[in-house]
């Protein structure tokens, strides 16, 4: 008898257990569908850095001098950075004197001078193939007079973008 009681219990633990959670009703409320994926618009591509320009600069030295001073070397310095970031352009350096002296001293001192700066710059890092040191001596014043003035003015590297063909005269 124990075990019909044991028995019944069970299926009615096992009848109360299934109805214990109602089945599932169909929803009387549609069900709405997933909306259609909207379009990505097209990514543009970000517009191209521009290219740095290297911008044509002078440093000036002292009288018959071709040593570069701090403000030179700071000058450099940021033609440097500029030169940097186009390592397709190639530089041109003119050393100039003033009017004192003769041609041939000037035309040396000149070139000193070119050399100086190309020096420098080759030292920080640029390649030395893309940098043109020249002289033009005194044959290329800036400024006219005779007096302290204009030779201050004249006594300078001018330092520039050079395009190939430039480039090529005298490396």
């Amino acid at each position: 008898m124990k075990s019909i009681r044991i028995l019944a219990a069970a299926v009615l633990a096992a009848a109360a257990c299934s109805h214990a959670q109602p089945p599932p009703t169909a929803s009387a409320e549609p069900v709405a569908e997933a909306a259609p994926p909207s379009p990505v618009a097209p990514v543009e591509p970000a517009p191209a850095p521009r290219a740095v320009e290297i911008v044509a600069t002078s440093v000036y030295f002292a009288f018959d001098s071709s040593e570069l001073s701090p403000e030179t070397r700071a000058t450099l310095q940021t033609l440097f950075d500029q030169a940097r970031q186009r390592p397709d352009q190639d530089l041109r350096i003119e050393g100039n004197c003033d009017e004192r002296g003769t041609r041939e001293y000037n035309l040396a001192l000149g070139q000193r001078r070119a050399d100086a700066a190309k020096n420098y710059l080759v030292g920080i890092g640029l390649d030395a193939s893309h940098i043109t040191a020249i002289s033009n001596g005194k044959e290329r014043p800036r400024a006219l007079g005779d007096d302290e003035a204009a030779w201050s003015q004249n006594r300078r590297d001018d330092l520039m973008p050079a395009t190939g063909a430039v480039s090529q005269m005298s490396r």
